[in-house]
């Protein structure tokens, strides 16, 4: 491909440059499209609880919304209803209806990717710290067009990226290099664009060989191969997508995959087969909704048959265009298409229709510029006015001045006085405060420390004491019973022995309750899973989940945690007469985490707030213990969340 044939290439990008980048920052859904939805769907028919099934609604409003806008919306819907009474889902809805108006309403877009980030800001986790990082990412793309490429590579760089390698989202993090290589790309900075290419590609090969973005990282790096005219690594990334697309005829992904592997074969001059290519990919991305995808293959259909001066056919599909392509609707697109109309008559000798296209062309340019000239005047006159008014301004506060400064003076001594004594006040209330919340703490902690001592002793005496006596009264009686040979019943006699070993155990699950040696043995995370296996039966389910549970944290903090699981279990067992519940905990950095979701009989939360159970009671002295805070979500017959942060600052 010769210089001026790249030059000309570029012309052509810059057309719909600004209309198609959306085309890349597109949905990234995984390449076995099929079993992901079968997934979904499974989810949503099985007995998961109402905020998990809001979430894989919203999954699903997602997958359909360049497919089935109708079922895009319904899921939307549905996930809404499902999660309003989970905060964090609750928060998440704006996130997925700015990806259902993505590519049909930029404006309702923004303003729902900018309430998302309003809304998640609240929540402290690696996951929401992902959804912040596509909100802003996603609310760039939709400003783009007002603010230019250079808005979205700041939102990307101090914004997306920070916010994605902040949750630890190594795949996100790649997504966006890749697509500051499409923007530079698209700005004729190959070589950059390259940098950010292979970032993105080494990052994903290592750890995620099997991500579509992954995928859509080779067909950018495609692009801008075949724009650098280096083929053998154009053909090597291309391959390497094609073989992650095998198996997967109907993934939405194809109509990428063609456009870029028509532009592999056009810079290699094989014309017909990419004319094949982009005669395959156009159909598909009529039928996936993909506007701007199916603009640019046929606007490269239009590339090639210029290639191969075939004026005729080329002239037609710049016509398409005019008549139903979405260039239409933007004046520069369609002045660049005028033009482009201009020079293919010319090119076929048809002077009189190059004459009319190329006066359409310029009276475009001429509408532009006397917009830009209205638009100049209309600045010009504003400023004009605003300095008239600047100066009537300016004379009458001159004469207020001298009236104000008297009394300006008078009133500042006024509020500094004032201000002082507020100030002195604030100051004793704050300081009152202060130690009575002091006092209260020490004297919790206190009775805490008190309490554990109190079941640690008695959980001493029951387990080697009282313990004892019962295992010595069995090793007595098994004796005595074998000196009386057959003059005793021995059916009796077992049914006394199983007495004795079931107090025995009863025993030890009371000691253990009292103080649990598993803990101080193993650790905080193998004490809270053997408490949750304790309390199961047939009829009760637990399922326990830890991430990243740290064993640093002192004795005495694990012991606190550990207390305040165990009562809200029993809580949710004994009151709430729960069948299934789910306990997890998690540690943030500092910051420690503690979810427990049942599906008992639920209650009014507002009573639990007025109530004076010990119970509760105990739960919101340790919670206050390690200066954390407790949330309680609960729906009569429906069950039960609790969320339990504790301070990172108490955490040692």
């Amino acid at each position: 491909m010769q210089k001026t044939n790249k030059n000309w290439i570029l012309l052509v990008f810059g057309i719909i440059m600004n209309n198609s980048f959306e085309t890349n920052a597109q949905q990234i859904l995984p390449i076995n499209e099929k079993s992901y939805t079968d997934s979904l769907q499974s989810i949503l028919q099985s007995k998961q609880s109402d905020s998990i099934k809001a979430r894989t609604s919203y999954l699903l409003s997602d997958y359909w919304r360049s497919k089935d806008t109708v079922k895009s919306k319904e899921y939307l819907i549905k996930g809404k209803a499902m999660g309003s009474k989970y905060p964090l889902v609750k928060a998440l809805y704006p996130f997925y209806e700015g990806q259902y108006y993505f590519t049909r309403n930029t404006s309702k877009a923004a303003e729902a990717f900018m309430n998302a980030e309003k809304e998640l800001a609240a929540f402290k986790d690696k996951e929401v710290y992902k959804f912040r990082s596509a909100a802003w990412y996603n609310y760039a793309i939709m400003k783009k067009t007002e603010k230019g490429d250079a808005f979205v590579i700041d939102i990307a760089i101090n914004k997306a990226i920070p916010l994605s390698e902040k949750a630890g989202d190594a795949e996100k993090t790649a997504h966006y290099y890749s697509q500051l290589g499409t923007l530079l790309m698209y700005n004729g900075q190959f070589e950059k664009a390259e940098i950010y290419n292979n970032k993105a590609i080494s990052l994903l090969e290592s750890k995620y060989p099997n991500s579509s973005i992954l995928l859509h990282a080779y067909l950018a790096a495609t692009s801008n191969y075949c724009y650098q005219e280096k083929k053998t690594e154009a053909k090597k990334v291309l391959d390497k997508a094609g073989e992650m697309l095998k198996g997967y005829p109907k993934s939405i992904n194809y109509p990428n995959y063609y456009y870029n592997e028509a532009i592999y074969l056009t810079l290699t001059n094989q014309f017909d087969k990419a004319l094949m290519s982009l005669d395959k990919g156009i159909p598909l991305a009529k039928e996936y909704n993909q506007t701007m995808l199916w603009q640019m293959l046929v606007f490269r259909k239009y590339e090639v048959f210029v290639r191969l001066k075939e004026f005729k056919k080329a002239k037609e599909v710049l016509l398409g265009l005019l008549r139903e392509g979405p260039l239409a609707a933007d004046v520069n697109s369609r002045k660049a298409i005028y033009d482009q109309l201009a020079k293919t008559n010319a090119s076929m000798g048809l002077m009189e229709e190059a004459y009319k296209w190329s006066t359409a062309y310029s009276k475009t340019s001429d509408s532009l510029n006397d917009s830009k000239l209205k638009e100049n005047i209309n600045a010009l006159e504003a400023k004009f006015r605003n300095a008239e008014n600047q100066k009537m301004i300016t004379q009458l506060e001159a004469e207020n001045q001298k009236a104000a400064l008297s009394a300006k003076n008078t009133r500042l001594a006024n509020w500094l006085l004032g201000g002082a004594v507020i100030f002195l006040i604030a100051i004793a209330i704050f300081i009152l405060y202060y130690y009575r919340n002091k006092a209260k703490l020490i004297s919790t902690n206190a009775m805490l420390e008190g309490e554990e001592r109190e079941r640690t002793r008695v959980a001493r005496d029951l387990h080697d004491g009282l313990g004892g006596m019962l295992a010595g009264v069995k090793i007595n009686l098994s004796g005595w019973a074998e000196n009386q040979g057959a003059n005793i019943n021995n059916v009796e006699l077992d049914r006394i022995i199983g007495q004795l070993d079931n107090s025995v155990k009863e025993l030890r699950h009371i000691a253990r309750n009292m103080m649990p040696e598993t803990l101080l043995k193993f650790g905080l995370e193998t004490a809270l899973k053997d408490l949750c296996e304790s309390v199961m039966t047939n009829d009760i389910k637990i399922s326990f989940q830890a991430l990243s549970v740290k064993e640093k944290i002192s004795t005495k903090t694990q012991l606190t945690i550990y207390r305040i699981v165990q009562e809200l279990l029993s809580n949710a067992i004994r009151h709430a007469k729960a069948k299934n519940i789910i306990v997890q905990c998690s540690q943030n950095e500092d910051s420690f985490y503690i979810t427990i979701e049942d599906d008992g009989t639920g209650f009014d939360p507002t009573i639990a707030g007025r109530t004076k159970s010990m119970g509760l009671l105990n739960i919101r002295n340790r919670i206050a213990l390690l200066k954390g805070k407790m949330n309680i979500e609960s729906i009569i017959d429906e069950g039960t969340v609790v969320n339990v942060e504790l301070n990172s600052s108490s955490i040692k």
